[in-house]
């Protein structure tokens, strides 16, 4: 049959619970047969997790695994351990799923397929590549992942990786043993900072277009909240990758281009409003040759980031 190639692969699967009780059983349920082990992670849910009827409804032949968070850690700090867990017992290829039944384990073959392949490191789901799954999707939820997935990319390198926040990961196991786990986040910011983690690994990651399954559970992210806790850690996500990249591990043109480009933009945009307010102070034109000294300021260092960007782009990790 055909799921015999995953059957001689061992696969773990890492669900991080938290008040789902019902919905982690539909996710069960819906398992293959070929995955070897379940790692649940209970993080201090309010709701009990089902232990014996999830024992009831896995794979016969899958091993599960039963862990507790002392404290609430967050879906990332749940799915750390859940990694760790997976790496002790020998997992080849890992997988992360929410226990809140709104991924479609359907696609855990078009997930598997590329990493066995050997033509990428990470796969994970894309809900922007299906039309009818963006249809599906909430107006407002639609309008801020927008938003926030070209932000992620510029601030993680991963430019050609779209709905970087979208948990439904399968990743090898030897590259998430490269990984410094205390540099992951806990809490929302987890897929954000495991992205900006693997670019330093040029791990290649290939997006699996797949539909969103939302059901009656409600995000307590609200859509005003977005900028708040994700802007302060994009720009330090993005302002660390720039540096380590471009200025310690290596110098490339694109160093160039940012050495000479951002200094000389950023001088005629402040020298520029200086010399605008003190002759608008004296009711005086400004002189040609300050003119000229702005704008060319302006015009060269805009070029010259435009090229690192390009470059950046160029550059960045992508899958066969």
């Amino acid at each position: 049959m055909e799921t015999q190639k995953y059957r001689s692969i061992k696969i773990a699967v890492v669900i991080p619970f938290y008040n789902a009780s019902n919905e982690i059983l539909l996710v069960i349920s819906k398992l293959p047969d070929y995955i070897q082990d379940v790692i649940i992670v209970d993080d201090q849910s309010p709701t009990p997790l089902p232990k014996a009827d999830i024992e009831k409804l896995v794979p016969s032949k899958t091993t599960v695994y039963f862990l507790e968070n002392r404290t609430n850690l967050g879906v990332g700090g749940a799915t750390k351990r859940g990694f760790e867990k997976a790496i002790g017992i020998g997992a080849e290829i890992i997988i992360k799923v929410d226990a809140d039944d709104q991924m479609d384990l359907g696609y855990l073959p078009e997930l598997l397929d590329p990493l066995i392949a050997n033509k990428c490191d990470v796969a994970k789901g894309n809900r922007f590549r299906d039309l009818r799954a963006l249809r599906s999707m909430p107006l407002a939820r639609r309008i801020g992942n927008l938003g926030l997935s070209f932000l992620i990319k510029s601030a993680t390198g991963y430019w050609h990786n779209f709905d970087p926040t979208n948990g439904f990961l399968a990743l090898k196991t030897d590259v998430v043993k490269k990984l410094d786990f205390s540099k992951l986040a806990n809490r929302y910011y987890f897929e954000t900072s495991l992205l900006s983690q693997l670019y330093f690994e040029k791990a290649a990651i290939k997006d699996v277009a797949m539909p969103a399954i939302y059901g009656e559970e409600k995000s307590s992210m609200k859509i005003w909240q977005m900028p708040f806790v994700f802007g302060a850690r994009l720009t330090s996500t993005f302002v660390k990758r720039i540096v380590k990249e471009y200025f310690l591990y290596d110098f490339n043109i694109g160093s160039v281009y940012l050495l000479f480009g951002f200094p000389l933009f950023m001088f005629g945009l402040i020298f520029g409003i200086t010399e605008w307010i003190y002759y608008a102070s004296i009711n005086t034109f400004a002189p040609t040759g300050t003119i000229m000294i702005v704008t060319l300021s302006i015009i060269l260092g805009f070029q010259l980031i435009l090229q690192a960007i390009q470059y950046d782009i160029i550059n960045a990790p992508k899958a066969q």
